[in-house]
């Protein structure tokens, strides 16, 4: 966070003249607000950091309103189609299937809502660049780069996991649901509204799955997840990994494995950034005790 208050140790002294009576280069503008920064200043800079944020998402979200035709057709009705290309990728012969809207308002809030959610997926990178721009003025060198990565890796992870879980979970969930029977007598028509929330939740769902090595990252920094504590834990994290694939799946076993494989893939990542971070650490203690 950023730091404020009065240096009233320098105050009586020289421009230019630190406590020691050595000489510095002055104090950029910025860095001699930010030491005179009351706290309601921070809370409106803080206040300005999320409008900025949030009119970043608002101005995607207004330019997608006018593409939401597209929009509809080919990401919301994507998976929905025969021809979706991933059913080609994965040699499925997909089964078409009936939505019916069942509800007053149940396509204009599908509308509504796939609009939004494309704002915020493709308006989020603003959003954290306006928060980053609002604490990096307080941080130290080190922990600027630390914190710049994790803003960039978790913008990253975030967009590949809503990628994956709309191009890999989503058509193989659809599918097993229109297949699935218990009886030749009822067919499979699915409500407008329950399609949107779990074409949703599966990719957004999977999209904060895959924050695990920023979340780790910030764990090792506290000292709370070591390297060796996430070696223990391996064997657990296979249960969960499959636990949380069979949450965020159909139950089928194909289906919790491609969800699993990944997160697997982002646990062993997660224990390199650890190792990472204990050296850096380690590093920088050495050097302030020389």
């Amino acid at each position: 966070m950023k730091r404020f208050g009065t240096r009233t140790a320098d105050k009586k002294l020289p421009a230019g003249m630190q406590g020691d009576g050595a000489a510095r280069p002055p104090e950029t503008p910025s860095q001699a607000e930010m030491a005179e920064m009351s706290f309601l200043d921070h809370l409106e800079e803080l206040r300005w950091a999320l409008i900025k944020g949030l009119g970043g998402i608002l101005g995607v979200t207004l330019v997608a309103t006018f593409f939401r035709r597209w929009i509809i057709e080919n990401i919301l009705l994507g998976p929905k189609k025969p021809d979706f290309f991933m059913y080609k990728l994965f040699g499925i012969e997909a089964t078409e299937f009936v939505l019916q809207n069942r509800t007053i308002t149940g396509q204009f809030f599908a509308d509504i809502g796939t609009v939004i959610a494309v704002g915020v997926v493709l308006g989020s990178p603003v959003f954290v660049y306006s928060m980053w721009r609002f604490i990096e003025p307080g941080l130290y060198p080190n922990e600027r780069s630390g914190l710049r990565f994790a803003a960039v890796f978790a913008t990253f992870f975030f967009m590949l996991g809503i990628a994956f879980g709309y191009l890999v979970i989503t058509p193989l969930a659809l599918q097993f649901f229109a297949n699935y029977s218990i009886s030749p007598e009822i067919q499979n028509e699915f409500d407008i509204t329950r399609y949107f929330s779990m074409v949703t939740f599966w990719s957004f769902g999977v999209g904060v799955l895959f924050e695990m090595p920023v979340v780790i990252y910030f764990l090792a920094k506290l000292g709370i997840a070591t390297p060796e504590m996430l070696r223990r834990f391996r064997k657990y994290a296979l249960i969960v990994t499959l636990i949380l694939g069979a949450v965020f799946t159909p139950p089928d076993p194909i289906s919790q494995v491609l969800v699993a494989m990944p997160l697997l893939l982002l646990y062993e990542l997660s224990i390199h950034i650890a190792v990472v971070v204990e050296r850096r650490q380690a590093r920088a203690m050495k050097k302030a005790l020389e």
